[in-house]
Formats: structure tokens, C-alpha cells, sequence
């Protein structure tokens, strides 16, 4: 299937590594021109370095920390600059420290809810009036399947990404007669480095080795095991492509089945 993205222009955040990170070179071997994000110089300079060689597109990076100030109107302009225009926006944003719904404290809530939703509404709001006028854009949203079921300890991440299904939802209906659509992406247990550092957390609370915190992880999901991040980009690039053209408003789980809801 030709995924119709050779020439688009994408904007990943926090995507130096990870899922974001597998996003960005999913769409750039499908011939886009990339922008990725993060807050190591050097990670995304390597990164960006591989997607470009790799080709047939190509990818830039902006450093940029979406805890500061003016981050997202800075990264929208740092991105404009390099890609001329914003076709695709994928929203992603790193997890907060895991706990209990009654363990953060006020400013922590405020300070996770400002990098984790409002600088996702605030740069998608800058991105869309491009994608409105030229009748066609993608949003794609990473959250995470604790939206649906929430997770133990992921307190702070169920609560915070939930707020973005709700306005996900709504911003499709607002934005569908442009022929932008507005999506969401659920990971499951898909093996980066911020699911190996929640299974050592597990592993250390549990005071289990943590080969058996991954077994017992592995046995809740009936594929039997965690899934590949190229497989999670796979189902992102399709999402963002031509062909998905009907696909909005929608939670798209990519978990291995794992979620118990229908």
C-alpha cells in the first residue's frame, strides 16, 4: 500500500528515541521530511543523522523542552522554519513518575498537566490553521491504553492523558469538513526504555527480580509478549497517511490485545 506520504512535512515531539523516535523514522523511509524533538542535542542529532541516511526522506531536529516556557509557539516556529509547513502533527510527550492517585501534590499536577495536555493543545492549535487552509492535515496524539484501563501506579499519566481524549474527540468534529483528521494512539506494553524503567520501579516495589515482573507482565497479554516499536510506529504511519483519510475521531489500541474492554 503506497501510505501517500513522500513529500509531507512532520512534526514529532519527543522523539529522539522511543516511541516518538520510531514514529519519525517510520515516516521519514516513507519519503517524508521530518522534524524531530527532544531535549538531548545529542540524541537528535544522531537520530535525525540515521533517518536522513536511511531515506527516502529526510529529517531535522529542534532541541526544545516542553516544560518551558513559550516551548510549544518555539518549537512551531523552529519547525515552520525547517519544513516550510506542518502536514502531520504527532503529539507525544514523555510519562510522569509513577504513584497514586493521592500521592502528587498540587503543583506537580500543574506542572505535568501544562507539559503533558496544554502544550499538546497549545502546538496543535499552531499547526492547524496551515493544515485547515490547504484542506488536508494529520493529528495523531500518543497516550497510552491507561485511558481506557488505567493502570496501577500510572495515577498521574491515566489522569492527565484522559484529559486529551475528551478534547481529541472534540477537536475531530471542529476540523473533520477540512479534511484534517484527529486521532489517538494507545501503546500497550511496547518495549522502550520507559517500559524497562517502569519494570525495574515494579521490580523494586515488588522486591522481585525483574525478569519475573516482565514474565507476569507478559502472561496479562494474550500475544504472550511485549510489543516492538516498529510494529507501535507501523500502525502511527498509516494513521497519519493518505489512505487514512476516513480514520478520525477514533482510539486506536496497538497493545497486543492486553486491554480487557471491548
Amino acid at each position: 500500500m503506497d501510505l501517500e506520504l513522500t513529500g509531507k512535512r512532520a512534526l514529532v515531539l519527543a522523539s529522539s528515541q522511543g516511541l516518538g523516535g520510531g514514529i519519525a523514522a517510520a515516516l521519514a523511509a516513507e519519503g517524508a521530511h521530518v522534524v524531530i524533538s527532544g531535549r538531548s542535542e545529542a540524541k537528535l542529532a544522531a537520530a535525525a543523522k540515521a533517518m536522513t541516511e536511511k531515506g527516502p526522506g529526510r529529517a531535522d531536529y529542534v532541541v526544545c523542552d516542553l516544560s518551558a516556557p513559550n516551548a510549544a509557539k518555539d518549537l512551531h516556529d523552529a519547525a515552520m522554519d525547517k519544513l516550510g509547513g506542518i502536514d502531520i502533527l504527532v503529539n507525544n510527550t514523555g510519562g510522569p513518575p509513577p504513584g497514586t492517585a493521592t500521592q502528587p501534590t498540587p503543583d506537580q499536577w500543574r506542572a505535568q498537566f501544562e507539559t503533558m495536555v496544554l502544550s499538546v493543545m497549545e502546538i496543535t492549535n499552531l499547526c492547524l490553521p496551515g493544515m485547515r487552509e490547504r484542506k488536508w492535515g494529520r493529528v495523531l496524539t500518543v497516550a497510552s491504553s491507561g485511558v481506557v484501563q488505567p493502570i496501577p501506579t500510572l495515577a498521574m499519566s491515566n489522569t492527565l492523558r484522559s484529559a486529551l481524549v475528551g478534547w481529541s474527540k472534540t477537536l475531530s468534529i471542529e476540523v473533520g469538513a477540512d479534511n484534517v483528521t484527529v486521532n489517538m494512539l494507545l501503546p500497550g506494553r511496547i518495549h522502550t526504555e520507559r517500559v524497562d524503567q517502569l519494570d525495574e520501579a515494579a521490580a523494586k516495589r515488588q522486591d522481585k527480580p525483574i525478569e519475573d515482573v516482565r514474565a507476569a507482565s507478559r502472561a496479562t497479554i494474550p500475544m504472550g509478549r511485549y510489543g516492538t516499536v516498529e510494529e507501535f510506529a507501523a500502525t502511527a504511519a498509516f494513521l497519519v497517511s493518505g489512505p487514512a483519510s476516513y480514520v478520525t475521531g477514533t482510539l486506536v489500541r496497538c497493545d497486543g490485545g492486553a486491554t480487557k474492554g471491548i
